[in-house]
């Protein structure tokens, strides 16, 4: 019966911080915020911390325009589409191009990895297509195993940035005991049981298969929280090289002084060296140091880091600040950018 409880969805939330609504875990330390904005004399002194992203990349920024401020070889080939755009349309331009399957669909404002969908053929592209009621992003899938978010930031007068988080990412994932269901797998894990849901729409009747002892089966094939990952702080693996690395790419991003590159590589070794890695999201303002999301570290830990991080996006902003040049955003602009970002949820979600 006590089990039974532990495992409810409702009970693994309330006793897991990282799963709390946004709001319960950062309204304890709003207050800190509001001591920033009072210092900045704005409440939206954020924008002015990557100046080339709309917003400094807090919010209704186009992934679009971000890949384009990156070298390309950093990043997966990318083809973007306006809302209802024809598939067959797609699907010519994608064969042009020359993209290769399994594809990633993903619209082009993100909303913390709502609607990317993994595409394997081209009847998932023009379905993806043709349900989307926003504009998005077809991008060729890496198929590195292995990806993290690393925190990087730099001060506009210092010639070198610094990375202050690393975050690995678990992907959901099961591996067959020769006699359970994969769904009898997943009921398992508590972080699984709360995609349930989710999982029973997209996979169906493939949840009642039995895998063989030692098949993996991995069901989310991307390192999204919302969606199930586990998230791993391998901080600690931060040193000279790797931060090099990383700087040279980041240096090379016209007016990025601060946020979260999340990266899919082969190994460690070759990503400290610079080698076989993509981009494939880069996030500014608005980035978390998802780091915290750590099982291990307690809700203390988590408003900790985040303060920290909000004063060196603070100190950053106030740098590149300048009243002509670099203005921060008036409050109706600010107000306006929730309003749309309202609107735009709205659409993803269809409520």
């Amino acid at each position: 019966m006590f089990k039974r409880l532990t495992y409810h969805p409702f009970f693994i939330k309330l006793f897991h911080w990282e799963y709390w609504p946004f709001h319960a875990v950062y309204g304890p330390i709003y207050i800190y915020w509001l001591w920033l904005c009072l210092k900045a004399r704005s409440f939206f002194f954020f924008n002015t911390s990557n100046p080339t992203i709309k917003n400094g990349g807090f919010m209704m920024e186009s992934k679009k325009e971000i890949y384009d401020l990156i070298p390309e070889q950093y990043y997966p080939p990318t083809l973007f589409f306006k809302s209802g755009s024809p598939g067959d349309q797609l699907l010519e331009i994608i064969k042009q191009r020359e993209l290769q399957f399994p594809l990633v669909g993903k619209p082009d404002i993100g909303q913390k990895g709502m609607s990317v969908k993994k595409l394997e053929d081209e009847y998932e592209v023009i379905d993806y297509a043709a349900n989307s009621k926003v504009d998005f992003l077809i991008q060729e899938f890496i198929p590195y195993k292995n990806e993290v978010g690393i925190f990087y930031y730099r001060f506009p007068h210092e010639s070198k940035g610094r990375l202050s988080g690393i975050v690995r990412k678990e992907f959901l994932a099961v591996t067959g005991d020769g006699r359970s269901t994969v769904e009898e797998l997943l009921k398992q894990d508590k972080r699984y049981v709360l995609q349930l849901a989710v999982l029973r729409k997209i996979y169906g009747e493939e949840l009642k298969k039995i895998l063989n002892t030692g098949e993996e089966f991995i069901l989310v094939p991307y390192g999204n929280h919302v969606r199930g990952a586990k998230f791993i702080d391998d901080s600690h693996l931060i040193d000279e090289e790797l931060t090099n690395s990383l700087d040279e790419v980041c240096k090379q991003i016209s007016g990025f002084y601060y946020g979260r590159l999340d990266i899919r590589y082969n190994t460690w070794e070759e990503l400290k060296q610079g080698k076989k890695f993509s981009v494939i999201e880069l996030n500014g303002a608005g980035s978390e140091p998802t780091h915290i999301y750590d099982p291990q570290h307690s809700i203390f830990f988590a408003w900790k880091e985040i303060i920290r991080h909000w004063k060196i996006l603070w100190h950053i902003s106030r740098m590149n600040h300048h009243p002509v040049k670099r203005p921060y955003m008036n409050i109706s602009s600010g107000l306006r950018m929730f309003k749309e970002n309202t609107r735009y949820l709205k659409l993803i979600t269809g409520k």
